[in-house]
């Protein structure tokens, strides 16, 4: 395991100095793009006969990394924390509405257009699924993952509405997204639709719970804080508030992702201003900071070398494609046109429903879920499309976010 993260480690380093020094795109993207290209050179140069033994060490280190569990059960608490840390919670509060409307409904919504978009679409390229592992990609792919679209909103210099939005959005949608995957992932195991009271309480458990635990969280937190003036005590208290926080919620079977947000807003505003001093501050501020840095850039490294793993062809291909435009028109109807409805009720700048559905940024969440399926023909599948989808919006949607937002807010519509 030491070897492993040594490995993944220097790889990252690399590709960031080389991004950083010639290519010069956000460190997120850019080291996506250069492992992408790196492992696809690989899959070309071994298909005449170069390379070989380079191929199959990359992928037997990529098999040596659960990565469903990497990112689930580690990475994502502290990238979750990180990014709620530096969200203003009383300007949060002015979109609550907006925000639990977008996370709850507009992903529940998505999940179905989605799904039945999908399933209407596939037979054009011969690839024809069952409605139910249609719906189980709605409900991976419909989350925006908060990692990849806080990582975008540092460099789009967006309205701080607007930022505001997108952000609270990305950090709450991914634990609704969970819920309604666990319970279609459930329906396809057992072939038995669950009641509408069974969902409505796993919605409860899960959601309800993670909230009212993150509250819990973070005020004990925010008094331990309060107690102490020394910043390696309290960083190393909000690093234990988080790590073990989340693994207590795996075991409560609660949402650990929405526990880990409202953590994080209660330590990033309550304990900012009024349990730290300003050397604390700063010295919890560069932590969060650097590791939030870090571990973005080797989740980033690794979905560009995940492709070594999958197949590709021309079917799958066109598949892609197609899933892409589906998720794109959901996310249009879902989310864009409710607030192009309804945007000037919160005062939000006119265009954002063109920045809110191009914003919908997918990563290593959705290829984690993927990944978590149970193996057979239609993982393989869901987890090819997933990845085409994935890659198309972090390169292509990621790379053109900033021109997007400034078209949309100079232009007003």
């Amino acid at each position: 395991m030491l070897d492993i993260a040594a490995v993944c480690l220097v790889i990252t380093a690399l590709l960031a100095w080389a991004n950083h020094r010639f290519v010069r795109l956000p460190t997120t993207i850019g080291v996506m793009a250069i492992a992408l290209v790196l492992s696809l050179s690989l899959v070309a140069l071994d298909a005449v006969g170069w390379v070989h033994a380079l191929r199959v060490y990359e992928e037997s280190l990529l098999r040596g990394i659960e990565f469903s569990d990497l990112l689930m059960q580690g990475m994502l608490s502290l990238l979750l924390f990180a990014g709620a840390m530096h969200l203003d919670l009383s300007e949060l509060r002015a979109l609550r509405w907006p925000v639990l409307a977008l996370a709850l409904f507009g992903t529940a919504f998505s999940t179905v257009l989605v799904g039945f978009g999908l399933w209407l679409v596939l037979p054009l390229a011969g690839l024809p699924l069952d409605l139910v592992p249609c719906l189980i990609f709605g409900a991976l792919i419909s989350p925006t993952d908060p990692i990849a679209v806080m990582g975008i909103l540092k460099s789009a210099k967006a309205p701080k509405k607007l930022e505001l939005l997108i952000a609270g959005e990305s950090l709450f949608n991914d634990g609704v997204g969970v819920v309604i995957f666990v319970l279609l992932a459930g329906v396809h195991a057992s072939g038995n639709a669950p009641t509408m009271q069974t969902a409505l309480l796993l919605l409860a458990r899960e959601a309800g719970g993670g909230l009212a635990f993150g509250l819990v969280l973070g005020y004990a937190t925010y008094r331990m804080l309060k107690s102490v003036d020394e910043y390696q005590v309290e960083v190393l208290l909000t690093l234990a508030a988080v790590t073990g926080g989340y693994a207590l919620a795996s075991h409560l079977h609660i949402s650990g992702p929405l526990a880990m947000v409202v953590t994080g807003l209660i330590v990033g505003n309550q304990g900012r201003a009024l349990a730290m001093s300003d050397t604390t501050r700063r010295y919890v501020d560069m932590f969060w900071e650097l590791l939030d840095g870090i571990l973005n850039a080797v989740l980033f490294v690794l979905i560009g070398m995940e492709v070594l793993l999958l197949s590709f062809s021309g079917s799958i291909l066109l598949a892609g494609a197609l899933a892409v435009i589906v998720t794109l028109c959901a996310r249009l109807f879902s989310v864009g046109l409710p607030s192009r409805l309804l945007g000037s009720r919160f005062g939000l700048p006119g265009g954002t429903w063109r920045v809110l559905t191009w914003g919908g940024l997918r990563g290593g969440i959705s290829v984690a879920l993927a990944l978590s399926l149970p193996a057979g023909e239609e993982r393989g599948m869901l987890l090819a499309l997933t990845y085409c989808v994935v890659v198309f919006s972090i390169l292509a949607q990621g790379l053109s976010f900033g021109a997007v937002v400034r078209a949309s807010v100079a232009t007003g519509k």
